[in-house]
């Protein structure tokens, strides 16, 4: 087995858990942050023999990365999840920029349009330990637990398996190992992977989560202030008076730079108090944290058997509430894929992993430093989010698995995402498309009569030119959505346009929501009376 961190080691050392025949397991998860959890609950639904390690000895408990995407969202409802969010988070309060004795107020996130065709088209205020706690509650519900405080120290692959030594002496072996442990991460190291990008010293922020007495909940407030040392606090969801305070600091300051020592509760306060309002008082801090902006983006997402996912992969500032979205989103692209190569699909099907995420990354970076910008000033225009960051927009055609030639709708392309749409015959298992999406599942979806019959053909014919059907793996799932592609009401003309119909058609959704492949089936002239 050779080793692949550049330390020249061929074999790893260390003590084989006993009883484990071949690899221990299927795919090792490194990083049990929202990523990690996110990739690990994927492939348990889907049967997939998974390991979670985590160093760290317990679970997060900061708010950290706090907005949710409309498009992450979708994410969540494909895992069952997404009411248990709504409930857990709650909406964005309007922003307050407080200038001298006067308030200007407006709404930071804009909401998705209509024609987005998504059941979630606002932004959801919900702290990172939350999803946290959300997604780990559904992972242990499969019977995966996360192994905390198992430090992976040393990595290696051959071409069959992957080993992990762990700091205290085990080695667990598995056909494939992810990393998903954050920008410093100990598989992205392993595999030889370049981060290349910034980090900016001179430009740091204090987080805090705490109780901040003296300040109303019905804002996120803002205090500019001389050379961006601005200082914010959003309300955090739930009872009590719980805030993600934010304090930018700039060389010279002594509390928050280098060398400036322990964040102690009774110099936060003071500092709230000298730069925001000397009415306030910050008590029962449960984290803090010093922010750099850090702008990484790894050279590839993948060396053979290794493969990162999240801030492993690409690191970004916390304007525009992107970095989580965006991994969470990796995690639910790589997970039926791991699926289908473990159950016998090419194993190249895993680098459309990275000619699909990458791109998506280099442009959330780019976006998000933009945005990080405009928090130097005090105008709302920068500092107002819109619809290229609910990613709702994202496509991968043009990719591996969505070449150019390849047949559209009127308004769908292969590898665009697979809008939501009411069906027109609703029953009480669905009522809207997303519901016959959700779960670890291809979905076939006939309009007309002709693709009725076309859609199990069309999809066995797909196969055998596209790296993504192995003899075993993901099941195909078939919906008669109409009979006829010509509307007869209101509803199944709504549905007709969102996804362009016009003819007998079958389009593939893949597991992860985007659409595999369309099949114009043919004429609707002759079409058989319904």
């Amino acid at each position: 087995m050779s080793g692949v961190s550049g330390s020249g080691t061929s074999q790893l050392s260390g003590t084989k858990e006993p009883g484990a025949a071949g690899t221990d397991t299927s795919v090792i998860v490194v990083g049990a942050g929202p990523v990690g959890l996110a990739l690990t609950l994927d492939l348990a639904r889907r049967g997939v023999a998974v390991r979670l390690l985590e160093r760290a000895g317990e679970g997060f408990a900061g708010s950290r990365a706090k907005g949710i995407q409309p498009r992450t969202l979708e994410v969540l409802d494909d895992f069952g999840l997404s009411g248990a969010a709504l409930a857990a988070g709650s909406a964005y309060p309007p922003m307050g920029l407080h200038l001298g004795p006067f308030t200007k107020t407006w709404r930071m996130h804009a909401t998705a349009p209509d024609s987005a065709g998504t059941p979630y088209p606002d932004v959801l205020l919900l702290p990172q330990y939350a999803t946290t706690e959300l997604l780990r509650a559904a992972v242990e519900r499969l019977g995966v637990r996360v192994e905390f405080g198992a430090r992976a120290v040393e990595i290696a692959q051959d071409g069959t398996s992957c080993a992990v030594r762990l700091e205290d002496g085990r080695l667990l072996t598995a056909r494939y190992v992810v990393g998903a442990d954050g920008g410093s991460s100990t598989v992205r190291k392993a595999a030889g992977i370049a981060f290349e990008g910034t980090t900016d010293e001179s430009d740091r922020m204090i987080l805090v989560d705490g109780t901040v007495d003296g300040l109303s909940r019905d804002h996120w407030h803002i205090w500019p202030r001389v050379r961006g040392r601005s200082v914010a606090a959003c309300p955090l969801p739930g009872d009590g008076n719980r805030f993600q305070i934010m304090i930018r600091t700039r060389p010279g300051d002594t509390l928050g730079a280098p060398g400036g020592g322990e964040l102690i509760e009774a110099d936060l306060t003071a500092l709230l108090r000298r730069r925001a309002d000397r009415s306030l008082t910050l008590r029962d801090i449960t984290w803090t944290s010093v922010f750099r902006p850090n702008v990484r983006l790894a050279e590839r997402y993948r060396n053979g058997r290794l493969l990162l996912c999240g801030d492993a992969a690409h690191v970004h500032t916390p304007a525009g509430a992107q970095g989580l979205n965006t991994g969470v989103q990796d995690a639910h692209n790589l997970g039926w894929k791991l699926q289908q190569v473990l159950a016998g699909a090419d194993d190249a099907l895993l680098d459309s992993y990275e000619a699909e995420r990458r791109p998506v990354a280099a442009q959330v970076l780019g976006r998000s430093t933009e945005l990080y910008e405009g928090l130097r000033g005090t105008r709302p225009g920068k500092l107002t989010r819109g619809q290229d960051e609910h990613q709702l927009g994202i496509s991968y055609f043009g990719g591996p698995l969505a070449p150019a030639d390849a047949p559209r709708t009127a308004t769908l392309r292969s590898g665009d995402r697979a809008p939501d749409a009411l069906l027109p015959h609703p029953a009480a298992e669905a009522t809207r498309l997303f519901d016959l999406y959700r779960g670890p599942h291809f979905t076939a979806l006939a309009f007309g009569a002709r693709a009725a019959v076309a859609a199990k053909a069309a999809t066995a014919s797909t196969a055998s030119d596209r790296p993504i059907w192995p003899s075993a793996g993901t099941p195909v799932r078939h919906h008669v959505v109409l009979p006829h592609t010509t509307p007869r009401t209101p509803r199944e003309a709504a549905l007709l346009d969102a996804y362009g119909i016009t003819e007998d058609t079958v389009v593939l959704v893949r597991p992860d929501g985007y659409i595999g492949a369309i099949d114009v089936v043919g004429s609707t002239a002759d079409e058989p009376a319904a």
